[in-house]
Formats: C-alpha cells, sequence, structure tokens
C-alpha cells in the first residue's frame, strides 16, 4: 500500500492496537490513516500541529493521543478520537524537538538539537528529569525497561546511557568520529546496536559503553537512518540510497534487501501493532505499507553474504567526505530550523 502525503514526512508511528498510522509533515502538520489489507487507506484526521516541521510523533496513553514534537520548540498533545488540542507546551525545550519515545504506561521522553532529553511523568503532569547527555542533536532513542535506561545517539558521534532512578547520564561512549544516527538492543540485552552516518554499524556491549566491540562494514557509503530489531538476531535497516535491508548481528551478515522504498533516503521505519505491516517514510513523500510476512518469506532461500565484522582495534572507520551528502540532522536542520526560547515544564496538564 501506498499514501501520497504531499510533503515530506519526518517521523511515522504506528496505533499501539489499531489499524491507524500517523505521519509528522515537514510544514507542520500531523496525518492519521486508518489502513486495512483489502482496501485503500483513508484519512482520518489532518491536524496543522505545528508553526515549524512536525519533526517527531507518537501515540501514548493507550493509543488515545497523539504527542508530536516540533522545532519550534513546541508538544502537542492532540486526542486522535476527535483532533481537537488538549495541551500544549510551547516552551518544552530550548531548541528544536526532534525525537519521542514512550517509556512506561505514565511516561515519555524527548530529546532535541542541543543534545538535551526531557522525562515527562503523565501523572505528575510534568518534566521529572533532565539530561544533558550530548552535544548535538538527539538522533535516536531506545528504552532498557527492566534498567530503567535511556540509551540515546547523537550527531556528535556518541552514545549515551541515562539512568532513570539515579537521575544521572550513567556513561557515554568515546567519540566515533561518525555521526550516529539510530540504535537498537539485541540478544535479549547484551548488545548495543548503533547506526552510523558512513552506513557502518556499531556494536556494543552491555555495560562496556566507551568503545564498541565490533564494526560491521558491509552497508557502508550509505547512511543507516532507521532501525527495527526484527528479532533478536535480525534487524531492519533503511538506507540514504532508499533500500530497506535484512541484516543479521553476530554473525553480522547482510541477509538480502527486502524492499525498496525509492531511490530517495528513507527517513523512518515502523512495525504496526500486530507486525503484519512495515511502514516506511521517505524523500519521495510517499508513506508505504509493506506485507511484512510477504517481504520475508524468500530471505531463507537467498545466499548470504560473508561476514563484515572487524575489531574495533585493527581498522579505522570509513569517512563518507561527499559535502553533497548532509547528514540526517543537517537535512532536517536545513528543512526547517526555526528556534523559539523557553523552557517549560508543565506539559501534561490536562491528561
Amino acid at each position: 500500500m501506498e499514501i501520497n502525503l504531499g510533503k515530506l514526512a519526518f517521523d511515522v508511528d504506528f496505533h499501539p492496537s489499531d489499524n491507524l498510522v500517523a505521519t509528522g509533515l515537514i510544514n507542520g502538520d500531523l496525518y492519521l490513516y486508518r489502513y486495512s489489507p483489502d482496501s485503500v487507506p483513508v484519512r482520518q484526521l489532518e491536524v496543522h500541529a505545528h508553526t515549524e516541521s512536525c519533526r517527531a510523533a507518537r501515540f501514548i496513553n493507550g493509543g488515545r493521543v497523539l504527542l508530536t514534537g516540533s522545532p519550534d520548540c513546541s508538544i502537542l498533545a492532540t486526542d486522535v478520537e476527535t483532533g481537537s488540542t488538549i495541551t500544549r507546551i510551547d516552551n518544552a525545550h530550548e531548541a528544536a524537538v526532534n525525537r519521542l519515545i514512550n517509556l512506561t504506561e505514565s511516561t515519555v521522553a524527548s530529546g532535541d538539537d542541543e543534545g538535551c532529553i526531557k522525562v515527562w511523568d503523565t501523572r505528575e503532569r510534568s518534566c521529572c528529569n533532565s539530561f544533558d547527555a550530548h552535544e548535538d542533536y538527539i538522533s535516536d532513542m531506545t528504552f532498557a525497561s527492566d534498567a530503567m535506561k535511556l540509551l540515546t545517539t547523537s550527531g556528535d558521534g556518541t552514545l549515551s546511557v541515562c539512568n532513570l532512578r539515579r537521575n544521572t547520564v550513567q556513561t557515554r561512549s568515546e567519540f566515533s568520529e561518525d555521526e550516529l544516527l539510530s540504535v537498537v538492543l539485541m540478544k535479549n540485552g547484551r548488545k548495543v546496536v548503533c547506526g552510523s552516518q558512513t552506513g557502518i554499524i556499531l556494536l556494543y556491549s552491555w555495560g562496556c559503553f566507551k568503545d564498541c566491540s565490533d564494526r560491521f562494514t558491509d552497508l557502508s557509503s550509505n547512511s543507516i537512518d532507521a532501525m527495527l530489531k526484527l528479532d533478536e538476531d535480525r534487524i531492519i535497516t533503511g538506507s540514504e540510497n532508499g533500500i530497506i535491508n535484512l541484516v543479521g548481528i553476530l554473525p553480522n551478515r547482510v541477509i538480502q534487501p527486502i524492499a525498496e522504498h525509492s531511490e530517495y533516503p528513507v527517513e523512518c521505519l515502523a512495525f504496526s501493532h500486530d507486525r503484519k505491516f512495515l511502514g516506511s517514510i521517505g524523500h519521495d513523500q510517499m508513506l508505504k505499507l509493506w506485507d511484512l510476512d510477504s517481504i520475508l518469506q524468500d530471505t531463507k532461500n537467498t545466499q548470504t553474504n560473508e561476514t563484515g565484522a572487524i575489531d574495533s582495534d585493527d581498522e579505522e572507520m570509513e569517512l563518507d567526505n561527499d559535502p553533497s551528502k548532509l547528514s540526517r540532522g543537517n537535512k532536517r536542520k536545513n528543512a526547517n530550523n526555526g528556534q523559539a526560547p523557553g523552557g517549560g515544564n508543565n506539559f501534561f496538564a490536562e491528561l
């Protein structure tokens, strides 16, 4: 299934229990679609959420609310049923809001362009934690619920671990000389996998975050802007060449390309609530919903590549010095770089 959004999309998220998918667009609009395997997707809502681009969109509160963030430094909560504004905070961050993530049933986190992360408690209706974790934009976040730790990657080339119990930045990796754009937890929490601007995948062992333990180079030369964990041994990656790949982790190998979004970069990937569909958005202004079983069915019969894992001490990272290839963060900043003062904390006043 394909949906022509008509504008560049920055984020996509699926409802946690219903056949609904939301996208945030460059003009500040939020679109909500209902989809079905047997019919054309139908737009349910169109909300002009922000004065600047809508960079982040997430369903919260069991799917009753859509949360969005923007370079206008605001975070907006929208009622999914009616499209009406529940509440807005105009000064949620002092810099552009770039990422949103669900943590628990009552907490979410937001990350901005200056490396600040805030955790919001929906019960207390306020910002409960703030971490100055990075020196550049927050590119991605993932949550280790058992350890209550938030792992974040950044355009400054580092991986940070925020301890939510102690309210501290527990550790930060060494600079990788490359922007880190995506992060997932693998191997039952024992490995942290990061995608980079040059297409190299970095693997960190849990508890040993200072330096990566492995680097996988078979996707190099194309940035890995998006990653999803399929299972404990495989990830799905979206790259700037428009290709969506199935990649094995330990042993490290490109299993096979499973889809081609377009010739333009893949911006974001997401699974539907029942994992029947893989959603992808790219710079072609299209939202595509792939039948996941269909695109994965031939993987067992495909010749796999030899492992590309190398020891982190044996080879320096390959750097792409082509100035015509902008980083994911710079693409977003160049597209819409609105700024606003302040840093208010009373976001969930009406949730």
